[in-house]
């Protein structure tokens, strides 16, 4: 599969991360979204990996990892149904969201 230019990553951390129903729910409603996806290249979820050293933030209870072609592409996964389906489904189940997005550095100005 190709990798985008416009990286995606969403970091989740879940009010209740011992609490195995809610993680279930989020997990299945996050991969059903991704997998419905016909914007994103390519896709990582994950949680911390088990490493520890100063520069590390290993508090959150999920990562996700998506490419897109375009920042276009970008946008309107955003407005995916299956996108707010998701959000809807699972937004009670985390008490923080932090999103990191970046572009290829040869990125999206020299491919428009």
């Amino acid at each position: 599969m190709e990798q985008g230019n416009f990286i995606h990553h969403v970091f989740f951390w879940l009010k209740n991360p011992e609490n195995m129903d809610d993680r279930s729910m989020f997990e299945k409603s996050l991969n059903s979204f991704i997998d419905q996806s016909v914007y994103i290249k390519t896709k990582h979820i994950g949680v911390p990996a088990k490493t520890d050293r100063a520069v590390i933030d290993n508090s959150y209870t999920y990562s996700l990892l998506v490419t897109f072609k375009d920042k276009k592409d970008h946008d309107n996964y955003q407005e995916e149904p299956n996108h707010k389906q998701f959000v809807k489904e699972c937004s009670d189940l985390w008490k923080k969201v932090l999103v990191y997005d970046s572009v290829n550095e040869l990125g999206e100005e020299t491919t428009q």
